[in-house]
């Protein structure tokens, strides 16, 4: 155990805290704490690698666990968002975002039953999508405005530039996998 992986375990332990407080009937209270505490989370996903890295702290288990603890983050604060908010406008997103996190979980799983794990490796088109996803989270879990900018609408154009960029580095994992994918099929009986 390390500081790294605990901040790790932090942003995990932080799920169930934040659908509590969401579902407070606090008002614009709920929303506030909500947004503070996948702040705080957030927070720890960038600090986790960053210390992990300059304190030479890096382990199989924590890259492991960290990928894991954004995507359980991230949808779960899609979920209550949807059911908080039901529409088609935010279940779209909702969908691509999820939906892609499980396939290309899926398949660097397969990639590395093949030894072949570091052509999937994370792209810096990942990166940027990853920060516009919870920038836009951040935004719709407060929902407020703030001096008159329309943060809910802000949030809701930044996830749809985020689920774009799900979309896009999900075709460049799949572009570098098909080859061996591809190989692999062809090897099979």
């Amino acid at each position: 155990m390390n500081i790294p992986i605990f901040l790790t375990l932090l942003r995990v332990a932080l799920i169930p805290v934040l659908m509590v407080v969401f579902y407070l009937p606090l008002g614009y209270w709920a929303n506030f704490l909500s947004t503070a505490i996948f702040a705080v989370a957030a927070l720890t996903d960038w600090f986790d690698g960053y210390l992990a890295r300059r304190w030479q702290q890096t382990s199989q288990f924590g890259a492991f666990l960290d990928p894991v603890a954004d995507k359980l983050i991230v949808a779960a604060a899609l979920i209550l968002l949807v059911e908080a908010n039901p529409s088609p406008w935010l279940a779209v997103p909702t969908v691509v975002i999820i939906g892609r996190e499980i396939a290309i979980s899926a398949l660097r799983e397969w990639m590395a039953e093949l030894g072949e794990r570091t052509q999937v490796a994370v792209s810096y088109i990942g990166k940027i999508k990853t920060t516009l996803q919870m920038i836009a989270l951040l935004m719709l879990l407060y929902h407020y405005p703030i001096w008159f900018l329309p943060i809910y609408e802000m949030g809701m154009i930044l996830l749809y530039i985020a689920a774009g960029l799900t979309l896009w580095s999900m075709l460049i994992y799949l572009k570098a996998a098909l080859p061996i994918l591809l190989r692999d099929v062809n090897r099979r009986p």
